[in-house]
Order: C-alpha cells, then sequence, then structure tokens
C-alpha cells in the first residue's frame, strides 16, 4: 500500500468516492446518478483493473492490455452485445468474451486455482459491504437494497 504501514491491499469502503466532501446523502447522489443514466440511456460498466487470480501473494495485476481491451469493447459497444453470466453473490451481468482478453480472466471465480477459496474471500467482501452499507439503509429505495450483494449464510 501507499500507506504507512501497509504491507497488503485492504478492502476499504468510501461513498462515491468523496465521503468527506459530500454536502447530500450518497443516496440522493445515487439516485441522481440513476436519473442522468436513464435520461441518457447511458451503461455503467464496473471494471476490474486491479487482483485477479487469487488473494494477494497469490494472484497478480491485470495486465494493461487486457484492461485496455475491456475499454475498447465497451466504446465500440462490443462488450454490450456479448453473452453474460450472473454473478452469484453480486449480481453483476459478467461477460463471457472480450476481443483480445482471455475468456477464464473476465469470470473472477475462474481465475483463482481454488474456486472454494474464491467463494469464502467473495462472501468475505459481500459481508463487508453489506456491514459497511447499514449505515445509508434507512435512506436507500427498494430497488437499492434489492441489489446488495447475495452473501450465503455462515455455515
Amino acid at each position: 500500500g501507499t500507506e504507512v504501514g501497509v504491507t497488503e491491499p485492504e478492502a476499504t469502503f468510501s461513498a462515491c468516492f468523496g465521503a468527506a466532501f459530500l454536502v447530500w446523502h450518497p443516496i440522493k447522489y445515487a439516485q441522481m446518478l440513476a436519473e442522468r443514466m436513464e435520461a441518457h440511456q447511458a451503461q455503467g460498466w464496473l471494471v476490474n483493473t486491479g487482483w485477479t487470480g487469487g488473494p494477494y501473494g497469490v494472484g497478480s495485476r491485470i495486465k494493461l492490455r487486457y484492461t485496455r481491451a475491456i475499454i475498447d469493447a465497451i466504446h465500440s459497444g462490443e462488450l454490450a452485445r456479448a453473452e453474460t453470466v450472473e454473478d452469484s453473490m453480486f449480481g453483476f451481468a459478467v461477460p463471457t468474451r472480450c476481443p483480445g482478453v482471455p475468456s477464464d480472466l473476465l469470470v473472477p471465480r475462474r481465475t483463482w486455482n481454488d474456486p472454494v477459496a474464491y467463494d469464502v474471500a467473495a462472501a468475505d467482501l459481500g459481508r463487508r459491504f453489506q456491514e459497511n452499507f447499514r449505515v445509508f439503509q434507512q435512506e436507500a429505495p427498494e430497488e437499492i437494497l434489492a441489489a446488495a450483494p447475495r452473501v450465503p449464510a455462515a455455515s
């Protein structure tokens, strides 16, 4: 990490990437974004430009050429036409093909040698997300609440 004493990545959450500078409740910004995206028929894409293939120390950073290929496919509209699979934890529609990108790289679980370890890490991230979101829940409309991670019950 870049902070003093941070030796490996840590999951952190920040409302709108600038919580300290927000004038309104983060849900208002989410609603404003949704309104503008709908008005302009814009699509949103979540692109992993970071870590893949396992936890820190096992996996690796996604190669820049793959990130560029994904962005190019978004701009050309090709990614929007690709077949998708649903991520069972987060509900994302994940493209299964992208020119210039290995197909397995697009589905995070497939990049890990140990799929069970991936499931554990994904569930942990989902729980952290839910815990972090509790402070916003009261203000959130149903469609936002329905988009929460679907974390399996701990065994």
